[in-house]
């Protein structure tokens, strides 16, 4: 063995330069390997493999090699990156690196050294002291604790992402959630110990709740435990055929109705008095015309702290169960010849109008792009080619007259710049349902953010108009607020038969897996006075090329003054 190594030694003392060749040669073949392993090993924007799609089961769908090829072709290919004509170059590289950030410690950061009982901050009133009773509490809705990080905030947005009302802490580390104060107030003094997570606030007491009341937004959801408070309304004219299961329960208060009602696998508790009625959302019962909660309020025999309606006016709440009147979806029975755009600037709700098609028409809807998370999330649509035919409409976020004219008609959504721009902006450095970190919100990433966006805001509506062939307008707000006619509308735009019930359904439904929570909203408004004027100015413009052609100009709540 030595003899060998020896002849070796002495080869490469003749021979220094084919001993650093050899070497060279070494680390370049080695780094070849290291890269190549690199790039192999990308995965797509989800973080899961596209190559293993679940069904709805969690389970591989085993569609066929010539399916997965396919996909395989389009995933590994470079994503086509929506974005205005100018930033086609620099967006991607931004996309890739805001794709590998951790977002979520941005999220704990943004907890710290804040003082939620200023009023100023729009996000929670701090109400006070109150007594809390460990066998009927305060609040009785759902509840958490956490003795080493418990912050006002940390407790609010739990509440508020549930659709509560209120929400106190107790103890320095626990918090309740619910929509009634069922207590006593008590001392200013009782409430005096600091939360675990941050000494600048208190968190209740031995048995003392400090207790805020939430400033939701508008479109939450008031609960009551599992159940969504829906509001006071008129006893329906066929009250049998309305809301056909009926029950008199003795000391009647609304859990008891509510499980009841879940028990017949209903998604509606009626309290009607003495009576708890069952049944869903229909023609003869729409939950259209609410009236004053006043006219309900009638003390529960079972609970002296709620309401249970009266003979002529109903309290309602939605139960846990699922309407499923609307689940089913397919792809379409022959493919169509036409393709319909559903076509929008990114943060412009397109994701949840999406959803909305797809429950009210019962047919999958399908996407310019490829998203595997979305995909993983029921949009079955989306791993579809946007030419193949299948789908009702498609998704798609570009501009540009040859893109446009690709299409035979689209539905155009139009949402307030404002709002569409700081969706965009969470949805790009924190995902679908994340939120960015304090440090990219103050940073250089969001004036350059705004800079480069808000001009294409109004550029994506503008080509739409001018290059789209058959064109239906929506705006954003007036979808949210009048939901049932407008997705009426899109329906028969889509060429399709309007089914009430289905769209009953889908209001019961209408939030789906993609809403951020009301509650996490910034300190600060994030728009300087410079933003503003410009951003102004190009509502402006569209605003008028909207009336230009007849058609309703940008809502009034946020059009210029």
């Amino acid at each position: 063995m030595a003899r060998p190594l020896l002849k070796l030694q002495r080869y490469f003392r003749r021979k220094p330069v084919r001993f650093f060749s050899f070497i060279i040669l070494y680390l370049t073949a080695g780094s070849l390997v290291f890269l190549h392993a690199g790039f192999t090993g990308q995965t797509t924007g989800s973080g899961r493999d596209p190559l293993a799609p679940e069904t709805s089961n969690g389970a591989s769908d085993g569609r066929g090699f010539s399916l997965i090829g396919r996909v395989f072709r389009e995933t590994r290919r470079p994503m086509r990156r929506y974005g205005p004509p100018w930033l086609k170059s620099t967006t991607q590289d931004a996309a890739e690196r805001g794709r590998g950030g951790d977002y979520t410690s941005g999220w704990n950061r943004a907890l710290k050294g804040r003082n939620t009982k200023d009023p100023e901050e729009g996000r929670a009133k701090y109400i006070g002291c109150y007594i809390d009773d460990t066998q009927k509490r305060a609040l009785r809705g759902a509840s958490f604790f956490d003795y080493r990080k418990m912050t006002v905030f940390r407790c609010q947005d739990n509440c508020a992402e549930r659709g509560y009302l209120y929400a106190g802490l107790e103890f320095g580390a626990e918090c309740y959630c619910g929509h009634k104060i069922q207590a006593a107030n008590s001392s200013e003094s009782e409430c005096n110990m600091e939360c675990k997570g941050e000494k600048t606030n208190l968190c209740g007491g031995a048995n003392r709740l400090s207790i805020y009341r939430l400033e939701l937004s508008q479109e939450s959801a008031r609960r009551y435990g599992s159940a969504i408070f829906k509001g006071c309304f008129r006893k329906p004219d066929n009250i049998t055929l309305a809301l056909p299961v009926s029950t008199i329960i003795a000391n009647m208060s609304v859990d008891k109705c509510v499980d009841f009602c879940t028990e017949k696998e209903l998604s509606l508790a009626v309290l009607a008095g003495d009576y708890c009625r069952c049944g869903f959302p229909t023609p003869r019962f729409t939950l259209h015309e609410r009236e004053d909660e006043e006219l309900c309020l009638r003390r529960c025999p079972g609970e002296e702290f709620e309401s249970c309606g009266t003979e002529e006016y109903f309290l309602v709440y939605q139960t846990q169960v699922q309407d499923n009147r609307c689940m089913d979806r397919r792809f379409l029975p022959a493919r169509s010849k036409q393709l319909m755009a559903l076509a929008s600037f990114p943060g412009a709700g397109n994701t949840w109008a999406r959803h909305l098609i797809e429950l009210a028409t019962g047919f999958y809807t399908g996407s310019y792009y490829f998203d595997g998370s979305l995909y993983n999330k029921g949009f079955k649509g989306e791993r579809d080619h946007w030419r193949s035919g299948r789908t009702i409409c498609i998704k798609t976020h570009e501009s540009g007259k040859k893109e446009i004219e690709a299409f035979d008609s689209s539905i155009l959504m139009i949402r307030n710049p404002y709002k569409a721009l700081m969706a965009e902006f969470n949805r790009k450095y924190g995902g679908h349902i994340g939120f960015a970190s304090q440090a990219h919100w103050r940073g250089k990433e969001w004036p350059e953010f705004v800079k480069n966006y808000a001009p294409w805001w109004a550029s994506h509506t503008l080509d739409w108009l001018k290059y789209g062939k058959n064109v239906h307008v929506v705006h954003f707000e007036e979808l949210k607020r009048d939901l049932f006619t407008h997705l009426k509308n899109m329906v028969l735009f889509l060429g399709l038969e309007v089914s009430e019930d289905r769209l009953l359904c889908v209001e019961g439904q209408k939030d789906g897996n993609f809403k951020r929570s009301g509650l996490r909203k910034l300190e600060y408004d994030p728009y300087t006075p410079e933003m503003r004027t410009a951003i102004d100015n190009l509502i402006k413009t569209v605003d008028s090329e909207l009336k230009r052609r007849k058609l309703s100009g940008v809502p009034e709540e946020y059009r210029p003054r």
